[in-house]
């Protein structure tokens, strides 16, 4: 059971559009049309994880000395999947890192920072702010506990000069290493996830600044925080518009043993943004899967807005029609691959390519891995650890 945000739980804040509060994902038409979401529809494919993020992962690791092949079995990840740029893994491989590293290391961080981040600490902060009345207070609350462990870096508060902007910024003491880097976007994530939880809703993010240089490959971070992301910065921060701080904390000591059960790799996809004209398209594309997908245009149409319009909407949410639909069908692929017991024939025909030759340069073509390869990596793996 997840907790989700219903109409009842969202409050309008003072001084921002009504539209911004509202719950629920629309979609607008030309004339400004509300359409409603569908009443049924399937549920969308799980987005996977970029194989980036499995390296970052394990740049603690590698600094401690520990058996990377081993771990990365524990999490059945095929450890070639690392040479390969464009490589993905589920998001249950992505969680079975993470617990295994955490048990591994005795560290929250994964041995990113001079001194372990102790287990617990990430409950211990979540326990003090649902005992606080409004999410600046929370904030503050919890970042006085990490303050008490993390001697890397300084997480603290800013508020802009004309008091519109809060600042969420990680002040480092000393010129960061890679593993701190990342340790950095991680704080990031698990604080923005955590204050998602506390209001039991997406609180859009204005921008994020990250310490970390640009990527080389594929990554996941704008989907994730769905704002712009600036890379190389002086600083780590998130930035949000400071009246989202006036919020109540809707958690309690009552929902707090489940979601620490699921925390922290799951905070970001409880409250994932379904309402941006991207996830929409991508779930509407998830019912057709088998079928021969609509163009650009028939899509269009449907949303009742001209190409163009759709072109640039998604252009503004870093998007592109066909990026949406070949990443689609990679991660239902990949979840087939991983889960069902079909074959590669039926694969090819589930995600409505006419013949199995098509589908194999398509999969290797987004992952850097032929599917039948995959899939053997996997049974390897899977009969190994049995």
């Amino acid at each position: 059971m997840h907790i989700v945000a219903t109409p009842a739980h969202r409050h309008p804040v003072p001084g921002m559009p009504r539209s911004i509060a509202a719950p629920g994902p629309v979609l607008a038409g030309s004339a400004g049309t509300v359409m409603a979401a569908p009443v049924a529809a399937p549920a969308p494919a799980r987005h996977t994880i970029a194989i980036h993020h499995v390296q970052q992962i394990l740049l603690g690791a590698h600094r401690l000395g520990c058996d990377i092949e081993a771990l990365l079995r524990r999490a059945a990840i095929s450890p070639a999947l690392l040479a390969s740029s464009s490589a993905r893994v589920t998001q249950d491989q992505y969680a079975a890192l993470i617990r295994t590293l955490r048990r591994i290391t005795r560290d929250e961080l994964w041995g990113l920072l001079s001194r372990p981040v102790p287990p617990g600490v990430f409950a211990q902060a979540a326990n003090a702010m649902i005992h606080c009345t409004t999410l600046e207070e929370a904030i503050q609350a919890g970042l006085r506990q990490y303050r008490l462990h993390i001697g890397d870096f300084t997480p603290r508060l800013h508020r802009s000069e004309d008091g519109r902007t809060i600042s969420l910024r990680l002040h480092a003491h000393a010129p960061a290493s890679p593993c701190q880097v990342f340790a950095e976007s991680t704080f990031v994530f698990h604080a923005y996830g955590l204050i998602n939880w506390l209001v039991a809703r997406r609180v859009p993010l204005s921008s994020v600044d990250l310490s970390a240089r640009p990527p080389t490959g594929q990554t996941d971070t704008e989907r994730v925080f769905n704002t712009s992301v600036r890379y190389g910065q002086p600083c780590t921060a998130l930035h949000l518009d400071a009246a989202w701080l006036r919020l109540p904390v809707m958690q309690d000591a009552t929902g707090l043993g489940e979601f620490l059960r699921d925390a922290p790799h799951k905070l970001l996809v409880r409250y994932r943004d379904n309402g941006c004209l991207a996830e929409r398209i991508r779930l509407h594309l998830r019912s057709h899967l088998d079928d021969e997908l609509p163009s650009l245009e028939q899509m269009a149409q449907m949303l009742r807005l001209t190409p163009q319009t759709l072109r640039r909407r998604l252009r503004d949410e870093g998007r592109g029609y066909q990026n949406i639909k070949d990443s689609l069908r990679r991660d239902v692929a990949i979840g087939m691959l991983e889960r069902s017991g079909l074959t590669l024939q039926q694969v090819a025909l589930r995600l409505g390519f006419s013949e199995p030759s098509t589908f194999h340069r398509a999969f290797k073509k987004w992952t850097g891995v032929a599917p039948g390869e995959y899939r053997q990596r996997g049974m390897q793996l899977a009969s190994a650890e049995g």
